[in-house]
């Protein structure tokens, strides 16, 4: 019998709604559907469960995880049929350093934190890693605040014996993934880059939220597009912007301008529409389950194999 993972999830937004439903999706249907890894470290997609969950929304807290993941101003379509009830009740979260060792207490049970509250609150990010050292859990920091690129941070938890994995997801198929392909091409092929930028547009609070607190956001999409720092300075990134009518959708333009043979111009446009929270899931379930068998197998700090699932990894800029 298979010993399922077991996660604590920080927010109760549109990302954790897509992971929630996607996780009884895949486990009901056996669908492989959207899926690139069927089984890590012996874990399949359907092999996690919720055992925790909090939020600081009024509304949420205090309900069950099924109804509160369908709570306004979540906005992420349902997936398949109705959810039966979790037995999970959304607990208060944290807001700023008071009340860690509350939070450590309820984390009693899972192996994994994984941390999805709206980027923009580095001080709150950094607590709820200090609550899961003091519990003795793996933590995924989802969001762009620094906390795996925080080396004493990392090197707690490396001491600690406890997987620590971030900052910040690349999407399954985003803005970064499909920029960093297009101007990686551009080098393989032989073409120079004279100026490129992106523009992302987006429905969801969290994208709402980085319109007000984007600057890691920000540094960790110029982390996930190139390394090399003559590159960078062409590329351009517009601020964030919000639209409530897209709702869950992300809808991103992408420009590259270059130079061929002899100098001829080369110019490119993209347009790309997602749900953004299913690419966050698409990964996220991936991060989940490299934590827990890095933690099962006792090898704690980073898990070098999450690189490629991350924009701002150990070791870039913050």
């Amino acid at each position: 019998m298979i010993n399922r993972a077991r996660v604590a999830v920080v927010g109760v937004g549109n990302n954790i709604s897509a992971l929630v439903q996607g996780i009884a999706f895949y486990r009901d249907s056996g669908s492989l559907v959207g899926i690139r890894r069927p089984v890590v470290d012996g874990l399949g997609v359907g092999d996690v469960d919720i055992v925790a969950a909090f939020a600081v929304s009024d509304e949420k807290v205090g309900a069950d995880l099924t109804d509160a993941i369908f709570m306004a101003p979540n906005n992420y379509p349902r997936i398949g049929a109705g959810l039966p009830p979790s037995g999970v009740r959304v607990q208060w979260g944290l807001t700023d350093e008071t009340g860690i060792d509350r939070v450590a207490q309820a984390l009693a049970g899972a192996e994994v934190v994984l941390y999805m509250a709206p980027s923009g609150r580095p001080e709150v990010a950094r607590a709820y890693a200090e609550a899961a050292l003091r519990a003795g859990v793996a933590f995924v920091n989802a969001t762009s605040d620094v906390v795996a690129r925080d080396p004493h941070l990392l090197d707690r938890f490396e001491a600690a014996g406890l997987p620590l994995l971030g900052d910040d997801l690349t999407s399954q198929f985003g803005t970064s993934i499909v920029h960093h392909a297009l101007l990686g091409l551009l080098e393989e092929r032989g073409l120079t880059l004279v100026s490129s930028y992106q523009v992302n547009l987006g429905g969801t609070e969290d994208f709402r939220n980085l319109t007000q607190h984007g600057g890691s956001k920000m540094v960790s999409k110029l982390n996930a597009l190139t390394g090399d720092q003559a590159t960078k300075d062409k590329v351009q990134i517009a601020p964030l912007g919000y639209l409530s009518q897209l709702a869950s959708e992300k809808v991103v333009y992408l420009n590259v301008e270059a130079q061929s043979w002899g100098g001829s111009p080369v110019s490119l446009d993209v347009k790309l529409k997602v749900h953004d929270p299913s690419g966050g899931a698409g990964v996220t379930i991936d991060l989940i389950r490299m934590a827990v068998g890095a933690l099962r197998g006792g090898r704690g700090g980073y898990a070098a194999e999450a690189a490629a699932l991350l924009k701002s990894p150990p070791g870039t800029a913050h």
